[in-house]
C-alpha cells in the first residue's frame, strides 16, 4: 500500500501537472543564457508570489537570483534550487526548464502541505542564475546564503533514474603565453614564439595524461594562436577544465599542469600567467539519509531505480558546492525511455519538452515534495541527515 503522504503529495501533483507544462514550454520556448535570466527569472518568481510566497529578488549580489519562500521563519528549512540558465545557441539543452518546473512544482506542493498541517519550518524555491558558468550557486555558497539549511535539493533530467550520481571537482584555467612578435620571414630571430610555447604545453598535456589518476579529466582548447602567418605570435591562449573526484586531487593537478605552462614557456624563452576563471566547484557530497527517503519515495511511486555505473560519465556542477554548505541531492529524472539520450544536443532539449519531459517534471515534483515534506517534519530525519553531513564534511 501506498504511503497517504505520497498519495498526497501525487494528488497535488496532478493538479499541478498544466502549470509544470507551461512552465517547461515557456522556458523551452524563451531560453535565456547564464546571468541574463532576467524573463524567466520574474515569470517563475510571480508564480510562486501568487502561490503566496514571499519573493526576494537579486539575492547574493545576482539581480536574476531570487529566494521564494512560504511558512513560518523559525524551525527547519528546505531549499528547492531552480536553475534557469540555457546554453548558447543550444536553449535548454541541460534541461534546466525540467529542473525549474519540478522545483517550483515541490515548493507549491510543500507550501500548501504546510498550510494545511499547520507545521512548522519554511520552504525556500531558490532561483539559481549562471549554472552553465559555474556560477551561481557558488556565488550562494560564498555569500552564506545556504548556511543554516536543513536539505538543499534538485533534479536533472536524464535518460536515466538514478538517486546518487555524483560530480567531479573542477577548476576552470586560462593559460596566456607572451613572447615577441617580428615578421615570420624577414626578422625570425627577432621574435619569441608564443605559439611554439603553446603547441609544446599541449604536447605536454597530452603526455601528462598517461601518467594521472582514475577519474581525472583533462581538457582544453586554444583561444588565442596569432593573427597572421607572417608575424611571430606575440601572445597565445589557451582554456582548460581541470576535473578530479577530491579536491586534493584537483590541486595536485592544478600544479602539474602549471609544470608543463612553466616548462614550455622555459624552453621557448616566453613568459607564462595562469589564471583561474570563475569559482573552483567542488565534489557532489550526496548525502544517503536524503537520497534514502527520495528512494522510499519512487518505490511507494512503483518506480525502479535504473542499474548503472555511479563513478562514469561524470561532470561537475555547482550543486557541489552547495553539497559543502548544507545537506544535498540531485537525483536524475527520465524524461525519455527510447534509449539513451546525451545532455547538451538538440535532442535532448527538444525530448524536455515531449511526454516524457513532462512526465519526467512531474515525477521530480513529487518526489522532491516528499523528501522535503520528511525533513520538515520529522525532527530524526533531520538529526540524521545532519549527522552524516557533518560526518562527511569532516572526513
Amino acid at each position: 500500500m501506498a504511503d497517504p503522504v505520497i498519495r498526497r503529495i501525487r494528488k497535488e501533483g496532478q493538479n499541478l501537472l498544466p502549470l509544470l507544462k507551461e512552465i517547461v514550454q515557456q522556458m523551452h520556448d524563451n531560453p535565456e543564457v547564464s546571468l541574463k535570466e532576467r524573463n524567466t527569472s520574474r515569470f517563475l518568481s510571480e508564480i510562486l508570489e501568487k502561490e503566496g510566497f514571499s519573493v526576494d529578488r537579486g539575492i547574493c549580489g545576482m539581480p536574476t537570483a531570487f529566494d521564494a519562500r512560504s511558512g513560518k521563519g523559525r524551525g527547519p528549512k528546505v531549499a528547492l534550487l531552480a536553475e534557469m540558465d540555457a546554453l548558447p545557441g543550444l536553449g535548454h539543452a541541460c534541461g534546466h526548464n525540467i529542473v525549474a518546473a519540478s522545483s517550483v512544482g515541490a515548493g507549491i506542493i510543500l507550501a500548501r502541505l504546510l498550510r494545511q498541517r499547520n507545521t512548522g519550518g519554511s520552504v525556500h524555491v531558490v532561483g539559481c542564475p549562471a549554472e552553465e558558468m559555474g556560477f551561481g550557486k557558488a556565488r550562494m555558497v560564498e555569500r552564506g546564503f545556504f548556511d543554516g539549511f536543513d536539505a538543499a535539493m534538485m533534479v536533472h533530467p536524464s535518460s536515466r533514474r538514478v538517486v546518487d550520481k555524483g560530480y567531479l571537482a573542477l577548476r576552470r584555467m586560462k593559460i596566456t603565453f607572451h613572447g615577441k612578435a617580428a615578421h615570420a620571414s624577414a626578422y625570425p630571430e627577432e621574435g619569441v614564439n608564443a605559439l611554439d610555447a603553446l603547441v609544446l604545453f599541449f604536447t605536454s598535456i597530452g603526455l601528462l595524461r598517461q601518467q594521472l589518476k582514475e577519474g581525472i579529466r583533462l581538457h582544453g582548447i586554444i583561444t588565442k594562436g596569432g593573427t597572421a602567418p607572417n608575424v611571430i605570435p606575440e601572445e597565445t591562449e589557451a582554456y582548460f577544465y581541470l576535473r578530479a573526484k577530491t579536491v586534493e586531487d584537483l590541486e595536485t593537478l592544478t600544479e602539474r599542469v602549471k609544470n608543463c605552462a612553466r616548462g614550455a614557456a622555459r624552453s621557448t624563452g616566453c613568459r607564462v600567467k595562469t589564471r583561474p576563471v570563475s569559482y573552483t566547484l567542488k565534489p557532489m557530497l550526496i548525502n544517503e539519509t536524503l537520497a534514502s527517503i527520495y528512494r522510499e519515495g519512487m518505490r511507494s511511486m512503483g518506480l525502479t531505480e535504473d542499474d548503472v555505473p555511479r563513478d562514469r560519465n561524470l561532470g561537475s556542477s555547482d550543486i557541489g558546492n552547495v553539497s559543502h554548505a548544507c545537506p544535498s541531492i540531485q537525483p536524475l529524472v527520465p524524461i525519455s525511455r527510447e534509449g539513451k539520450i546525451e545532455i547538451h544536443t538538440h535532442r535532448f532539449r527538444e525530448a524536455t519538452v515531449t511526454e516524457g519531459g513532462f512526465a519526467g517534471a512531474l515525477e521530480g515534483a513529487v518526489l522532491l515534495a516528499y523528501t522535503g515534506f520528511r525533513v520538515l517534519t520529522d525532527r530524526e530525519v533531520r538529526r540524521q541527515v545532519k549527522r552524516e553531513w557533518r560526518s562527511r564534511n569532516l572526513s
